[in-house]
């Protein structure tokens, strides 16, 4: 029998044609466009459950360091204020003061509180990332040039966007001492931390500034100041918005030194927060307005809803 003879008998195959692959490749396009989503949603699952758990971290050691020295640590150690983001004083924040309480006893003996957090000798530690201060989802984790380790997890200072002072309602402030018992709104109804979304100019997350403390006083577009009713603010997610309105601006169009901001993530919805009594809590952007000011005071003696 000819070769040409046994390639016409019935039960012989030709190789795939030009259009079987087309629809092959085409259905493996489909399969893959249907599992990417699935696959991304358990990754962000998983950044979440890691972001919770580092914010766990951060509050078991507020509440060691509370138990040692009978108070929260302070939010910015300074001689006086308001606070201002620069790097000039002494800015010693709430996270390098909880070091030792949280498995980084290597990073607090590098860093010598009494010089000030921008001293020259203070420079090694500053510059360290640790991971426990980062969230997964976040892409930085050191500033522009290099010289600081960021952080997004910063505590609360106040119950409205005001500058960084010592008469400030919130439980991490200039020179705070506050104890379990000036937390008369209870300790599952304050914010201790929360997290942030840190810009690349930060003065990072051993500075006192608004590197390491927000406040809950901004809803995207606009500022709960003092004077405003919260009551009369429509629901709007919270956060800094992209676009600063005109209070949060000096004369040059550029952000004011005193400014401090909000909270907010990467996370899709919200963000989590870590309250006084240790318990995390994911927080969903459409919360109320009103609700969200009271839980950054702690103690303006609101009642509490759901939230």
């Amino acid at each position: 029998m000819s070769i040409a003879t046994k390639r016409n008998l019935p039960g012989a195959r030709a190789a795939f044609t030009l259009v079987e692959l087309l629809v092959v490749i085409a259905i493996i396009g489909v399969l893959v466009g249907l599992l990417l989503p699935a696959v991304q949603a358990a990754r962000e699952a998983a950044r979440r459950c890691s972001c919770s758990n580092n914010m766990a971290q951060i509050g078991l050691s507020a509440h060691n360091f509370e138990f040692s020295m009978e108070h929260m640590p302070s939010g910015s150690i300074n001689p006086d204020g308001p606070i201002r983001n620069e790097p000039v004083g002494q800015h010693v924040g709430y996270l390098v003061q909880l070091c030792p309480y949280i498995e980084q006893q290597g990073v607090a003996e590098q860093f010598d509180i009494s010089l000030g957090t921008y001293d020259p000798a203070n420079a090694p530690a500053r510059a360290v990332h640790i991971n426990s201060f980062l969230c997964p989802s976040s892409p930085y984790y050191v500033n522009n040039d290099n010289t600081s380790g960021l952080t997004n997890y910063a505590g609360c200072h106040h119950h409205t966007e005001a500058p960084i002072d010592e008469d400030n309602t919130g439980l991490l402030f200039l020179n705070s001492h506050v104890g379990y018992g000036e937390i008369t709104d209870g300790s599952s109804h304050t914010i201790l931390v929360g997290e942030m979304l840190p810009s690349l100019d930060s003065l990072g997350w051993a500075s006192g500034t608004r590197a390491s403390l927000r406040n809950t006083g901004w809803l995207a577009g606009r500022s709960m100041s003092p004077d405003a009713e919260p009551s009369s603010i429509p629901p709007r997610q919270y956060g800094q918005p992209e676009q600063l309105p005109p209070e949060a601006l000096n004369e040059d169009g550029e952000m004011k030194k005193d400014f401090v901001g909000g909270f907010d993530s990467l996370h899709n919805g919200g963000a989590h927060f870590c309250f006084a009594d240790g318990s995390i809590r994911f927080i969903s952007h459409s919360i109320e307005p009103q609700l969200y000011q009271n839980l950054g005071n702690r103690a303006d003696g609101a009642m509490m809803g759901s939230y």
